[in-house]
């Protein structure tokens, strides 16, 4: 059996007192440590920040905008699995709660014999997805790298009258000697070179 629930901290925010108790008692009994109990989703980044949950746990009739806004912003910010248990589960619903980072969207209430396998779940398609953000991120850099790698050897050949091997090597030699990464190499020769440019052509330049 998995042990991870007994070492999960959640955070819980949930508009209805009883509701609220209850939902803590039902993760209580499974091994949860509900570290933190909100209301509301206003100042929920902040609190966050703060008490650091493994999980984010909500409870709620149905989402409002201001619900998923915050839920957006806690995704691009401060990223953590959350959980929406919700009565209402309409797609178009379930689509902007998905799409604000909502891990997984429960309907009909949370059933305690279902919650550990609801946040293994969650979790585990939280990581999935982190993991491809992060993969799509370090991509995106080593190709914006390339462009400027590439741009430094364009302005070498140009100004300096090397082939594009010699360049090339010129930088590597560089970035070794100064202990720095051929990426920054290339950016302060562009940033030097690039001024020698006819007019003309560095506004044709992105």
């Amino acid at each position: 059996m998995s042990e991870q629930p007994q070492h999960t901290r959640v955070m819980l925010v949930d508009d209805t007192p009883a509701r609220a108790a209850m939902l803590e008692q039902a993760l209580t009994d499974c091994g949860f440590q509900v570290i933190c109990r909100m209301a509301s989703a206003q100042g929920l980044m902040k609190q966050v920040a703060e008490h650091q949950p493994d999980v984010v746990i909500v409870d709620i009739e149905s989402p409002d905008r201001d619900m998923l806004e915050h839920m957006t912003v806690l995704n691009q910010h401060l990223p953590k699995p959350v959980i929406m248990f919700a009565e209402q589960g309409d797609s178009n619903t379930i689509d902007r709660a998905i799409r604000a980072g909502v891990s997984a969207y429960v309907v009909d209430g949370l059933n305690p014999e279902r919650v550990r396998s609801i946040v293994d779940v969650a979790v585990a398609r939280f990581r999935e997805f982190q993991a491809l953000r992060n993969e799509l991120q370090q991509t995106r850099t080593r190709l914006a790298d390339r462009q400027v790698i590439d741009k430094a050897k364009a302005l070498l050949i140009q100004h300096r009258q090397m082939d594009e091997d010699e360049a090339y090597h010129a930088m590597r030699k560089l970035a070794m000697d100064r202990s720095q990464k051929l990426v920054d190499v290339a950016n302060d020769i562009v940033s030097v070179l690039g001024l020698l440019a006819p007019k003309s052509q560095r506004t044709r330049d992105p």
